[in-house]
């Protein structure tokens, strides 16, 4: 019987088909079968011992090539799970991760389980992604009436009716989680269990006062919002990212306990849909600390523009008080004591995975110091039975990885592939306005892993759809390898960067090189043109080019 296993391998660095003779001669002279590579998917196709699978990847190492995290594929088209078990897969959680598994478990024609306690849909519909950025779009219209760049303009902007807009966000979420998540469970067929559910051992679970089997498991149970142990806090009325979205009077002051993506979209909010002040605060010494410094400098400045007060080096927060209807905030910064007032508090220092009402100790199911579910490359616990994907394994907490998780455990959990989990290449985007987004290695983390790097940096005003916006506070920031030239990381603060940063995705992911960004026509007046403006960068000053000269 033949040990061969078919292997689907990522490829960083191909650019033509002269790259895929490379990669197939490579595979060939290292032991692999019926090999194939595809530049434009970036990815090579074959057979081999799973045994000498390292030893392939060294060959195209040795060629120049990076491979990444391989998927060895079945070809199994029946699944092979043994009899136990009532059902294949059993979910627990249905956000992002639970429906992409659901759905393409059941494309594999397995017998799936949902168990929901609260609402379906999870974080993102509910209480994340979608209510917050319909809110921030009204934040961001009322501040544009209330303040245009342009003489000659004379808008204004009325009080906000704060009710209104909740009601219609609440509207649109309804719609939503209808459309993209509850009717989906009769359009696919599995079933669905409104319940609490927790193990009674290592392969069941109890919902509803009853027990159900599964061959296989899954946890995406999500996240709640973190509150850190601040004397006083629990005493005060405070807010967290769910309950700030339900409100519907506008606070005058907000403070901010984190300084966060999540405290910088809902402050910015708040603040442009009319508060009178919102201040945010933080124990780092400057905004965005994971950033390069020029990412974090131009972020602080943007605040600071739009009138939101930052307080950062804060050496401890003392204790929360209530004065009427006034919240104190007693911290300590540079060995002084300073009191920050507010009608609300928000919170939002970070995340908790959903964890605690499981009962994962009696399933053989590790969580980490965080409570997060620890998974392997390929999201199983410790348990063999037992997967987990998305928020609850503190994986990026984003829905798109979530959705990626859950469509990596319908895989690996029913044996229809072998896949690792490939985190590489993970788009990150901040909705403030302008918006902050990135992709790939800083040039502190590109040092760190022993790059040499050359970076170029550009400054908004040297973009001229900012310059024609006349909003120019903002910065793009290129990092390359400086032995091929490849760009390893991209971060941009600008209008419509999470749009910009799909294209910039792909040249990191594929490995294009500074001369290839050069080499790109782009349309003349997006802000688009920054990613080639700052590509020219590294070698030429663009302030000294006309208009579309590259």
């Amino acid at each position: 019987m033949s040990n061969l296993k078919k292997v689907r391998l990522p490829i960083e660095g191909m650019t033509c088909t002269g790259c895929e003779e490379h990669i197939t001669e490579a595979l060939d002279k290292s032991g692999a079968e019926n090999s194939s590579a595809d530049f434009r998917r970036g990815e090579a196709v074959f057979e081999i011992d799973e045994r000498d699978l390292e030893k392939a990847k060294e060959a195209i190492r040795e060629t120049g090539y990076k491979p990444g995290n391989e998927a060895i594929v079945s070809g199994e088209e029946k699944l092979h799970l043994g009899d136990e078990g009532e059902y294949d897969l059993l979910i627990i959680g249905s956000g992002g991760a639970a429906f992409s598994a659901a759905i393409q478990a059941v494309e594999k024609a397995a017998k799936v389980l949902m168990i929901e306690r609260g609402t379906t849909g999870g974080t993102c519909v509910n209480i994340g992604c979608v209510p917050s950025k319909t809110m921030l779009r009204a934040g961001e219209i009322n501040q544009m009436a209330a303040s245009n760049p342009f003489n000659g303009l004379n808008t204004s902007a009325g009080s906000v009716h704060l009710k209104e807009l909740t009601g219609n966000k609440d509207e649109l979420v309804n719609e939503l989680r209808s459309e993209k998540y509850v009717n989906l469970i009769d359009e696919y067929g599995f079933d669905f269990i409104q319940g609490e559910a927790k193990f009674v051992d290592e392969k069941s679970i109890e919902v509803n006062g009853e027990t159900k089997t599964a061959k296989r498991i899954m946890i995406a149970t999500g996240a709640s919002p973190s509150i850190p142990n601040i004397p006083g806090l629990n005493e005060i009325d405070y807010l967290t990212s769910t309950t700030l979205l339900q409100l519907t009077e506008l606070p005058k002051r907000l403070a901010v306990i984190g300084s966060g993506y999540i405290a910088m979209e809902l402050g910015q909010m708040i603040h442009n849909l009319g508060a009178e002040e919102v201040t945010l605060m933080q124990r780092s010494e400057r905004i965005l600390k994971e950033y390069d410094p020029e990412v974090s400098e131009a972020v602080a400045n943007f605040l600071d523009e739009k009138g939101i007060h930052t307080i950062t080096g804060i050496t401890t927060y003392k204790r929360v008080e209530q004065n009427g209807s006034e919240k104190r905030i007693i911290i300590e910064k540079d060995g002084e004591e300073q009191v920050i007032t507010a009608d609300q508090v928000l919170v939002a220092t970070g995340r908790t995975p959903n964890t605690v009402s499981l009962n994962l100790e009696v399933a053989g199911v590790e969580i980490g110091k965080k409570g997060e579910v620890v998974v392997d490359d390929y999201l199983q616990t410790t348990n063999p039975r037992v997967y987990a994907a998305g928020d609850v394994t503190l994986a990026p907490q984003f829905v798109y990885v979530a959705a990626y998780g859950g469509a990596v455990i319908a895989d690996n959990a029913l044996g229809v592939a072998k896949r690792k989990m490939d985190l590489r290449h993970v788009p990150a985007v901040t909705f403030t306005n302008p918006s902050i987004a990135s992709i790939g290695l800083t040039e502190a983390n590109a040092k760190e892993e022993g790059y040499n790097v050359k970076t170029s940096v550009l400054p908004l005003e040297a973009v001229p759809r900012a310059l024609v916006n006349r909003e120019t506070t903002g910065v793009f920031k290129l990092v390359a390898d400086e032995k091929t030239n490849k760009i390893i990381g991209a971060h941009i603060v600008a209008e419509n960067a999470g749009d910009i940063i799909y294209a910039a995705t792909l040249a990191v992911k594929f490995g294009l090189t500074i001369e290839d960004l050069n080499e790109t026509l782009c349309p003349y007046l997006t802000m688009a043109e920054g990613m080639k403006l700052a590509a020219l960068t590294f070698d030429k000053d663009v302030s000294k080019l006309s208009c579309c000269a590259g």
